[in-house]
């Protein structure tokens, strides 16, 4: 095992090893939809006002991200800034650019609520920004319930509404499953805190799973089992690897889809005009109807070369202008404040659902529980939603039982602990 992270980690470092040549910032970035050509003609801009600084955008597969980019920076490298949803465990490894930015209040001021997630815990350092918010929740395809004559469950209806109501489309229209959520911890996070569950102990550190994890864990393996879920989401890959069910709503195969408000960009741009859709929020559970709030953030990494060049980049895409033109064109919810309290977005589209879309979200957000918002700033929230993951699916894979996945869980979880110490 330590000769494959070995080969990985030389593999990876040579692919995107830091700048080493002054005037040279690589970037590391992944795409959810259309922002990795958004973020390249801004940057286009940002080079030809300045001609001294060469960035070069890497794009990579969301798995690089997750996978080979903690690898390179345990070696002490990788890219110059990386844009990255681990934010927190990972925080060790951000470049502090509160000295050598432009102005730290302004970086203060705007990006400050956030500033926690992606820094060490009792640090100011400012790590970097936001590039959006993003909540979780629910998308369903309005046409498929229209022909099936199915009506789609209303405000505060429960994830049982929901489940029923895409069975009956799906029996109807002869989809391939009823619904999908992606495979991932953190998706299914939220449904689990509407159900109670709440993830953090008293000490701060991870709890062993609850009565809430427990009820909408055995949910969606129940309805895994009777070919409800899309299965082969969750069991087509192994581990805690990430695999969205995007493609299988937009080719209308499941009526129902969780995942969240980042899709909304790539689900215009690939079903156009080949069905209706709507978001629907977070279907509720015992204790509330949460999605999850997070997002993806620009992070410079401390291991550059070129710290001075890497503020530069930073000052400019952290720009409220940059921010704003980003935020319309990528469809993506800003977490720059005075963007957000100016208003007045022109959302760069043609496509009637989004507008709705992003409005549900908006609200939505003002809906998520206590227990939910504390995860996005919570050093053991990746531990916790890898284990999650990792053993729910063995569980629909027929590999072991859900009270031996409970247990499994709360050791993989102490295991993380105790590997951190």
């Amino acid at each position: 095992m330590k000769k494959t992270r070995t080969a990985l980690a030389a593999a990876a470092a040579s692919l995107l090893a830091s700048s080493a040549l002054a005037g040279e910032v690589r970037i590391m970035w992944y795409s959810d939809g259309v922002e990795g050509e958004v973020i390249q003609d801004l940057l286009n801009r940002f080079m030809k006002d300045n001609p001294d600084i060469k960035v070069t955008l890497d794009n990579v597969a969301y798995k690089v991200i997750q996978e080979q980019l903690p690898i390179q920076l345990e070696s002490g490298q990788g890219p110059d800034i990386a844009r990255v949803t681990n934010l927190k465990e990972l925080a060790q490894h951000w470049l502090d650019l509160r000295p050598i930015v432009a102005d730290a209040k302004y970086w203060d001021d705007n990006f400050g609520a956030q500033a926690d997630w992606m820094r060490p815990d009792g640090s100011d350092a400012i790590s970097g920004f936001m590039t959006q918010l993003t909540l979780t929740g629910g998308f369903a395809n309005k046409t498929l319930f229209e022909q099936a004559g199915v009506a789609m469950p209303g405000e505060k209806a429960t994830w049982d509404d929901w489940i029923k109501a895409s069975a009956e489309v799906m029996k109807s229209q002869k989809t391939a499953a009823a619904f999908a959520i992606d495979r991932s911890g953190h998706r299914i996070s939220g449904p689990n805190v509407s159900y109670g569950a709440n993830y953090i102990g008293a000490d701060g550190k991870p709890a062993k799973v609850d009565d809430g994890t427990k009820a909408f864990g055995k949910r969606l393996v129940d309805w895994t089992a009777e070919g409800l879920m899309l299965k082969e989401t969750w069991v087509s890959a192994a581990g805690s690897t990430y695999r969205a069910a995007a493609d299988d709503f937009i080719n209308a195969q499941i009526p129902f889809y969780y995942s969240g408000s980042w899709q909304v960009a790539n689900l215009s741009t690939k079903i156009g005009d080949s069905f209706d859709w709507v978001a629907i929020g977070s279907p509720c559970g015992s204790a509330g109807c949460s999605g999850l709030k997070g997002g993806a953030a620009l992070v410079a990494v401390k291991y550059t070369k070129n710290p001075a060049d890497v503020a530069k980049v930073m000052d400019y895409l952290a720009s409220e202008a940059v921010v704003k033109e980003f935020s319309e064109r990528t469809l993506f919810l800003p977490a720059h404040k005075a963007v957000v309290e100016k208003g007045g977005l022109n959302w760069v589209t043609k496509d009637k659902n989004v507008g709705p879309a992003l409005d549900t979200f908006v609200k939505a957000s003002n809906e998520t529980l206590p227990a939910a918002d504390a995860l996005p700033a919570w050093k053991w929230g990746t531990a916790y939603y890898g284990a999650l993951v990792t053993r729910i699916s063995q569980v629909m894979a027929g590999e072991m039982s859900l009270d031996e996945a409970w247990g499994k869980i709360d050791q993989d979880i102490a295991d993380k602990v105790a590997q951190a110490k």
